[in-house]
């Protein structure tokens, strides 16, 4: 449908082809949706419906966080985010010594089914898509999550959403790992075949840059690190045996939007390109859908201030807008305050409230593709392609992926790139506005969400109670089937037994995440850093 622009002209849906000094962009980008989906994955994009509006959430207990994802629906949000907090993320149950201080603080806490029910409580989960931050524990975060809607009489093929899954970005830039990659790999392809045959419309990994990004990483070195991560779980699922066309469509990514607005829009036209093609000439993809990057964006976390938040605003509206013009599936728009403490209701809503106006007070959802032909993102385009393909290449000479993250080359890269940038913004010739320019003597007071350190102990009641009230000869056996399938195949790679299946009766069973984890810990050991590189 043609749209008006404020003056009553015309705004058709697609431009092109036209020549910018004889050169047919419709030669060089191809189509939007169509090989090599420079222009989007999709032919209509947001003329057909805007971008999946989803804001990332998650503190507490699971009832604390629960209202907050029905304040987020009721005010517009089309999908939910789930923040977990670091034992969560460590595979860890909140009354373990080791999660002491941590319970709640940077996302919800889940122990068990009991906390996933209450998570979950009022919400439709066969109309809902939810995406679950979570990787080194993903498999039994998102049995949970099936195990939920199989109590409410809800079929596993009606689920939607996805599970970020990528632990080896995690050894590259967070560090939220468990085991060490070999059978982190094996898990990650369990994972694959599970969804395939149980949960058929899941997004079964979102290989994310995000994390890298706020490390440090350059956008050439986000994209190609994140691609080259990518292929090796592409490799991984292909040498399990599984036919790249039955699980490459439910493959998604997770990337940075910076408030540089041309380069990211340049960075995302080029991720697309550089994939499709990966897809297509190494892996023999044949389905279109194998060959598309569909990708969730986050506004920069990195880039927001303790100093005048306020101005985050500003910055949050640009990076996305940059996210929106180069064309991301679904976005997160960070709350103004996150660089001092958890989101209050009050930031959450505004940081809603601009992806709203974005979508309806703008006119960038009237045609697909705005910056199709613009000489300076062509050319940054074709820029950023070069520089992620001899990235890629590096890696590649190095073995792979996981024999370039033994070797610490990406994490180092990303390390000189973040010192670069502390340097120059140390030096001033990195402007932040209110931290080196454009300061205030006294910063305006502000009153930050704070977490009650009493869920410890709430979180830990609950788990007593359920370790009293479950059959505890149950779970033994099923952790014990979990071991079993888990040391089938040890070594090779993969195994011959999905683990999954043992960890969701195991699950059923009132089996904690935190014993799901230790018990695959004690068969594949846990991974030890090397010291340096």
């Amino acid at each position: 449908m043609t749209r008006e622009s404020e003056s009553g002209r015309p705004i058709h849906p697609v431009y092109g082809p036209g020549a910018l000094d004889g050169w047919d962009p419709r030669e060089k980008l191809g189509e939007p949706g169509a090989y090599p989906f420079t222009r989007g994955v999709y032919p209509s994009m947001y003329t057909g419906r805007p971008w999946t509006v989803r804001q990332y959430a998650g503190f507490g207990t699971a009832a604390e966080s629960n209202a907050r994802y029905r304040r987020l629906i009721a005010s517009g949000s089309t999908g939910l985010s789930v923040a977990f907090d670091l034992p969560t993320q460590m595979g860890h149950d909140s009354d373990a010594p080791i999660a002491h201080g941590e319970v709640g603080k940077v996302g919800v806490a889940i122990d068990s089914i009991d906390d996933m029910r209450v998570l979950f409580d009022g919400i439709p989960l066969d109309r809902v898509s939810t995406s679950m931050t979570i990787n080194a524990p993903a498999a039994p975060l998102l049995l949970l999550y099936q195990l939920v809607a199989e109590e409410r009489g809800i079929a596993p093929g009606k689920l939607t959403g996805t599970i970020q899954n990528d632990v080896l970005k995690e050894y590259i830039a967070r560090g939220t790992y468990i085991f060490p990659p070999e059978p982190s790999l094996r898990l990650v392809a369990d994972i694959f075949r599970y969804c395939a045959a149980e949960i058929p419309q899941w997004n079964t990994i979102s290989i994310s840059g995000y994390h890298m990004a706020e490390a440090g990483a350059t956008p050439a070195q986000e994209i190609a690190f994140t691609l080259a991560d990518a292929i090796a779980y592409v490799r991984t699922a292909v040498a399990a045996g599984m036919a790249v066309d039955d699980f490459a469509p439910r493959l998604s990514f997770f990337l940075v939007a910076r408030t540089t607005l041309l380069e990211e829009v340049a960075k995302f036209r080029a991720a697309r390109r550089v994939w499709a093609r990966v897809m297509r000439e190494e892996f023999g993809a044949r389905d279109p859908k194998s060959l598309m990057l569909r990708f969730h964006t986050q506004t920069a976390g990195v880039q927001l201030t303790a100093q005048q938040p306020e101005v985050n605003l500003v910055r949050v509206a640009v990076q996305a807008l940059g996210a929106v013009l180069g064309g991301t599936q679904s976005l997160h728009t960070n709350a103004y305050d996150e660089a001092i403490a958890l989101p209050t209701d009050r930031s959450a809503r505004l940081a809603l409230r601009t992806q709203q106006v974005l979508a309806h007070e703008t006119d960038v959802t009237a045609t697909v593709d705005p910056f199709a032909g613009s000489y300076v993102v062509e050319s940054m385009t074709d820029d950023l392609e070069a520089a992620v393909l001899d990235l890629m290449r590096q890696v590649e000479d190095r073995g792979g992926a996981v024999a370039a993250i033994e070797q610490g080359f990406q994490k180092a890269e990303i390390e000189r790139s973040a010192y670069r940038v502390t340097r120059e913004t140390e030096a001033g010739e990195r402007v932040v506005v209110g931290v080196n320019r454009f300061r205030l003597d006294e910063e305006e007071p502000y009153e930050p969400l704070r977490v009650d350190p009493a869920i410890e102990e709430r979180q830990a009641a609950r788990l007593a109670r359920l370790r009293a009230e479950r059959d505890g000869g149950a779970v033994a056996a099923a952790l014990a089937a979990l071991g079993a399938a888990a040391r089938s195949g040890t070594g090779q790679g993969h195994g011959t037994d999905n683990v999954l299946y043992p960890m969701r009766d195991a699950l059923r069973a009132r089996a904690t995440v935190g014993e799901v984890c230790a018990t695959l810990r004690d068969v594949w050991g846990a991974y030890e850093p090397a010291e340096s590189f």
